[in-house]
């Protein structure tokens, strides 16, 4: 059974988002504050971390921030204003997601499902190729470390995704679209802007010009490809 760990201060949303994930046979865990969310998910006992934004004792920023040093499991960040999530986006934290308030329990569990699928599906690829490598990008699937010219670059969770994916797929043109369905696994159901922001990030680690990419490239009206050297 694969545990998720709420960390919200809100004792009547945290008992929704409990019983929804327990009927679609999740083990859930609550925390109530900041400090005590941070501790839980630094334990490594959870598959998901489900991250209240306004907590007592710490904020979620900070936590998220915390946990993505230590863990890549996912962890969708829940927020109520608006503001909150372009401060997401312009941070980088390294969230795979977000959640407004009020929101559906169906498009939770919905979410909560597709990310625990995308990363059984990274996991899998990690354990089938160990070491890619493309031109000097060199990336070992099971270190999760990738290296520029013999230079260490670190990526973030989906970053590192996203760079996979395009490893993986030598040559193909990949839709935003796509992308989107294949890293954050939600059928499209977001801002797949949000792949375009990432691409970027990637090309300022790996590329010697990002304004000049020699290894992703875009197709105009298409999408992105990574060029096989």
């Amino acid at each position: 059974m694969q545990k998720i760990l709420i960390v919200e201060d809100d004792e009547d949303i945290a008992t929704i988002e409990r019983d929804y994930l327990e009927l679609n046979s999740y083990q859930v865990e609550v925390a109530a504050d900041g400090k005590t969310g941070l501790a839980r998910g630094l334990s490594g006992e959870f598959d998901l971390i489900l991250l209240d934004l306004m907590l007592p004792g710490m904020d979620g920023f900070s936590i998220c921030r915390r946990l993505r040093e230590e863990t890549d499991v996912p962890i969708l960040l829940v927020t109520a204003r608006r503001e909150d999530i372009d401060k997401i986006r312009r941070l980088g934290l390294g969230a795979d997601d977000y959640i407004e308030k009020p929101f559906s329990p169906s498009v939770l569990v919905a979410r909560v499902k597709a990310h625990l699928a995308q990363y059984a599906r990274l996991t899998g690829s990690r354990k089938q190729r160990a070491q890619l490598q493309v031109g000097g990008i060199q990336l070992n699937t099971q270190t999760r470390r990738v290296q520029v010219d013999g230079r260490e670059v670190e990526l973030k969770n989906k970053e590192y995704a996203l760079l996979l994916f395009l490893m993986l797929h030598l040559d193909v043109v990949s839709s935003r679209e796509e992308l989107y369905e294949q890293i954050w696994g939600l059928d499209a159901m977001g801002d797949n802007a949000t792949v375009a922001v990432h691409i970027n990030r990637i090309r300022e680690k790996i590329e010697k010009d990002p304004a000049k990419p020699q290894y992703i490239q875009t197709v105009w009206g298409a999408g992105y490809r990574l060029k096989g050297q």
